[in-house]
């Protein structure tokens, strides 16, 4: 759940320099997309547009484990059996994501699509699975058995049944790749919205930076804090509206992949980074990992910030944001 995020900036469309913001909003990856640009003319502007959406769907066609003849799919066909050639962004970006895995100890894991779907949270569940269940569910999840051979540039998952789902980087890789290039061909100044993933460059045509505001999800009414973003990302990963209740236990839909079992303590987590590749991977990470772990791991990050709400409404924040000087 990708949420709790409010842009704010200015829908003027005529403003000192002849430079005007175009938006776009289209459904992709099956979720809300928003592309912003500043340029001096209609033609520009939904050209940058238009190269945005293309972007989406290049990206999509290579990386989605939902489309069988992508090359995710195609790993994932293959998974047990035999190494798959991929193209070296594929191979690049799954690289990636394993040495967050590390990082954040397993608690980020493409592997989790191989994970048994025994949680519902669509309000059918009335009982919660076993422990003997849930420990089955995650017997073929584990990063470690991610295979790469850079040579070759070829990837092999180890296990039959092992499967590789990158909704959890690859929201936040592709604002990258369309950050990078719009800048390649001139657009000096937009912002890019994956579902909550968010990247921007530049600045709006009064001269303001792209600014963010943080909501609280027990209060969605109020912004507890607005960020101007320089040059930066952004990602939300919340559990305010998918969530079961047990024995007056709150689980949320992220699944820890080591474990099986959702989830608890925390309903929003936001991360701030250069890249939204990262911060994507980061939030679902100190999702599972929880609010001392979680901010632990973020202190130690050079230019990683964080905010997380816990499941009381209590706002925690890493060392290097100041939150007072944004409310």
């Amino acid at each position: 759940m990708k949420a709790a995020i409010i842009l704010l900036f200015a829908l003027a469309t005529s403003t000192l320099f002849s430079q005007q913001i175009f938006k776009k909003k289209q459904n992709l990856l099956g979720s809300p997309f928003e592309i912003t640009v500043v340029a001096s003319d209609s033609i520009q502007g939904y050209y940058y547009t238009d190269l945005a959406i293309a972007e989406v769907k290049r990206i999509e066609n290579l990386i989605s484990d939902w489309i069988p003849t992508t090359q995710i799919s195609k790993v994932n066909q293959n998974a047990g059996i035999a190494p798959v050639k991929v193209d070296q962004e594929v191979f690049d970006l799954v690289e990636r994501a394993i040495k967050i895995s590390s990082l954040t100890s397993g608690a980020f894991d493409i592997s989790y699509a191989s994970m048994d779907k025994i949680w519902k949270f669509d309000g059918s569940m009335t009982t919660m699975p076993t422990p003997e269940v849930i420990k089955k569910s995650v017997e073929r999840v584990g990063y470690q058995n991610i295979i790469l051979n850079p040579k070759e540039v070829t990837i092999f998952l180890k296990n039959q049944g092992m499967k590789l789902g990158l909704g959890g980087i690859g929201q936040g890789y592709i604002a990258d790749k369309i950050k990078v290039l719009l800048q390649e061909k001139g657009c000096k100044s937009g912002l890019v919205n994956v579902s909550g993933d968010i990247n921007t460059w530049g600045k709006q045509p009064d001269g303001k930076l792209w600014t963010v505001g943080i909501v609280n999800p027990l209060n969605k009414n109020k912004v507890f804090a607005t960020f101007p973003l320089d040059e930066s990302a952004v990602e939300t990963s919340g559990s305010y509206e998918k969530y079961v209740t047990f024995n007056g236990k709150r689980y949320s839909h992220i699944i820890d992949p080591r474990t099986g079992y959702p989830a608890t303590g925390i309903i929003s987590v936001s991360v701030f980074a250069k890249q939204t590749e990262l911060a994507d991977a980061l939030a679902t990470g100190i999702f599972v990992l929880g609010v001392e772990v979680g901010l632990d791991l973020v202190n130690q990050l050079k230019g990683i910030g964080c905010i997380i709400v816990d499941d009381k409404g209590t706002i925690h924040v890493s060392k290097n944001i100041d939150i007072k000087k944004y409310q």
